[in-house]
């Protein structure tokens, strides 16, 4: 009886242990929606500015290559009561005119600062201790979005003799600002008044839209969404902001496992590499790789006349030529094998990278490779 007991008990504890592991392996590849998707409307947007830079130690632009630079000057200086004759142009080897660009964070409001990255626009050899006057960040629209202004970070560091000699790290002729800019105004979002919210995919897969479809539905135990195409998932939001926060948080957080990635094989022609996917499949064919090495070699010979004659002492090549065929064996590709089963029969004729990318654009002519073969 207390065997019987035992054994009931084993079975049990099996049973859980089995359970523990399925549930374990099925959510081994399960993804956050937040993690392969995003919301329409939330959104970075990027700014652009022009301005000047000043306070260079003479590494700034070479003012007769580049009239811009004077001309930004000359504006800048007139705004404050500062007027030079239009026939006078000032050398000077201290100010560089530069490119500014940010990208503006979805929400970002009024008040808050963002990260700016200034660029030389002329000749200048490095803005390493530079300062940017203020400048105006504005968006694709033309409104001014932020306003920057700062000491540039240089990374890079660029140095000149006076024989020309030169040596530069990095690139001494671009810098950043940390929290340079200062955010004007607000980016409008359909997020904030739509009682529609739209999931937009990563990667298209009509698979995933419907499997988000239904997880979300799932979770809230009502039908809120629907899979319009392979990338768009409209969902149903409450219209109060509160509301729509938790809600969103909600659907963020939800898991699935995405649908598989269609048969690829990916080859680099230009570096040889080749990626073949996991759903990759070949139907019987058989493959045979050699290849021919011809080896020249040539060896100097001295060739010393006799004493008595009167001939030259003269070097000769000797050349010497081998050829060497490799004998591989011919392989058959078994109907619906895997990917490693495709790679350890190819690295057993000893395929190099070039010789791969021969076999599988054949294999795909002759319609044995079930697979899409793209080349880059």
């Amino acid at each position: 009886m207390a065997l019987l007991i035992i054994m009931k008990i084993n079975k049990i504890i099996v049973l859980y242990i089995t359970m523990a592991l399925l549930i374990i392996s099925g959510n081994v590849n399960a993804e956050r929606i937040k993690d392969i998707s995003s919301f329409a409307g939330v959104r970075s947007n990027q700014l652009l500015g022009y301005g000047l830079v000043v306070g260079l130690d003479g590494t700034g632009d070479q003012t007769s290559q580049t009239p811009f630079t004077i001309q930004s000057l000359k504006s800048f200086l007139k705004q404050y009561g500062v007027t030079i004759p239009p026939d006078i142009n000032p050398q000077l080897k201290n100010v560089a005119a530069v490119t500014v660009h940010a990208e503006l964070s979805p929400f970002a409001k009024p008040g808050q600062t963002i990260d700016i990255t200034v660029s030389s626009l002329g000749n200048a050899k490095s803005l390493r201790g530079g300062s940017l006057l203020i400048t105006p960040l504005r968006g694709i629209d033309g409104q001014v979005y932020a306003i920057a202004q700062g000491n540039l970070v240089v990374g890079g560091l660029g140095v000149q003799g006076s024989d020309g000699s030169s040596i530069s790290i990095n690139i001494p002729s671009a810098g950043r600002i940390p929290n340079g800019a200062t955010v004007e105004r607000t980016v409008p979002s359909p997020f904030v008044s739509s009682d529609e919210l739209y999931l937009n995919l990563h990667a298209a897969d009509f698979t995933t839209a419907r499997r988000v479809q239904n997880q979300i539905n799932k979770h809230f135990k009502q039908n809120l969404a629907q899979a319009i195409d392979a990338v768009t998932v409209k969902v149903n939001a409450p219209l109060d902001q509160v509301s729509k926060v938790a809600f969103v948080a909600d659907i963020e957080n939800i898991e699935l496992t995405p649908g598989e990635a269609p048969a690829k094989v990916i080859v680099n022609s230009r570096t040889g590499t080749v990626v073949i996917g996991s759903n990759v499949s070949v139907t019987p064919a058989a493959v045979t790789h050699g290849s021919l090495a011809v080896t020249i070699t040539s060896d100097p010979i001295v060739s010393q006349p006799n004493e008595l004659s009167l001939g030259e002492t003269v070097v000769v090549d000797r050349t010497n030529i081998e050829v060497e065929q490799q004998s591989n064996r011919m392989f058959v590709f078994s109907p619906g094998i895997t990917l490693n089963e495709i790679v350890n029969a190819v690295n057993q004729v000893g395929a190099a990278p070039g010789d791969l990318v021969a076999i599988l654009e054949a294999l795909k002519q002759a319609g044995a490779l079930r697979a899409e073969l793209v080349i880059i």
